[in-house]
Parts: structure tokens; C-alpha cells; sequence
């Protein structure tokens, strides 16, 4: 796997299967008064598009916090961490309530967490436009 800086679209190989494998991640947001949000959360990594995606309901905190940081997005990061290896994706965060979107979305959160969520119809997804990455193996 990489160490530090990765190319969020070009990752090595090492980098992209840990993304792959099975893992509860961290999502971080920034509250109003600029303090960190974590939150325990699935996340899909598509290099191709240069997207990370959570899926969740339209009312939770995060959500909230995304959508106040208006039209530009939010900056936010996604971490994995398993023993000594981790992974961070970072970028620009919006909130789809796109159909397509949110079912491409369940797509990849079934096939990387092998389980189909129930269905939900308040599920958005946020879609993060990355700008960075870093890991280590």
C-alpha cells in the first residue's frame, strides 16, 4: 500500500484493495462552530469518478452539517484503519437525493459490505468530490 500522499484517482494497487475489503469507516464534518463531527459510517471509494459515498437518512447530523456549508460542499474525510494499515479520503461534500444517484450508491454499499440495506425513502447519499488521499500498509 501507498504511503502517504496517493493520487485519489490513481491509486496503487495495495491502496484500492484495502478500499475494497470489508470495513467500518469514519466520516468527519465540521459542526457550525468549526468543532469535528466523526461519525461511524460505510463509505464506497470510486477512483474512476473521483467519488467516496455514504448513504444515509436526508435528517441526520451530517447531513445537516454538508448542506450548511452550501452550494461548494463541505470538506470533510473518510478514514479506515485496520491494525497498522489506514486510509483517508478527503473533499468536497454534497447531498444527492438523486434516484439514480442514491441506487448507485446502495449498489456499491451492497457489493463492498456484501448486505443490501432495507429500504429507506429518506436515504440520500453524500457524494464526496475528492481532492486528496494518504494511507499506509
Amino acid at each position: 500500500m501507498a504511503s502517504y500522499p496517493v493520487d485519489p484517482r490513481q491509486p496503487d494497487a495495495a491502496y484500492l484493495s484495502f478500499w475494497r475489503e470489508r470495513h467500518l469507516c469514519t466520516l468527519t464534518t465540521l459542526r457550525a462552530d468549526g468543532s469535528p463531527h466523526v461519525v461511524p459510517v460505510g463509505v464506497t471509494y470510486d477512483p474512476e469518478a473521483g467519488l467516496a459515498r455514504v448513504i444515509t437518512n436526508k435528517s441526520s447530523a451530517k447531513v445537516g452539517h454538508v448542506l450548511a456549508a452550501g452550494p461548494d460542499g463541505a470538506r470533510v474525510a473518510v478514514c479506515q484503519v485496520d491494525g497498522p494499515r489506514w486510509a483517508t479520503l478527503e473533499g468536497r461534500a454534497r447531498v444527492s437525493t438523486d434516484p439514480a444517484r442514491v441506487a448507485e450508491a446502495v449498489r456499491r454499499y451492497a457489493e463492498r459490505y456484501e448486505r443490501t440495506p432495507a429500504p429507506n425513502p429518506s436515504r440520500v447519499v453524500i457524494e464526496i468530490e475528492l481532492t486528496a488521499a494518504m494511507g499506509r500498509g
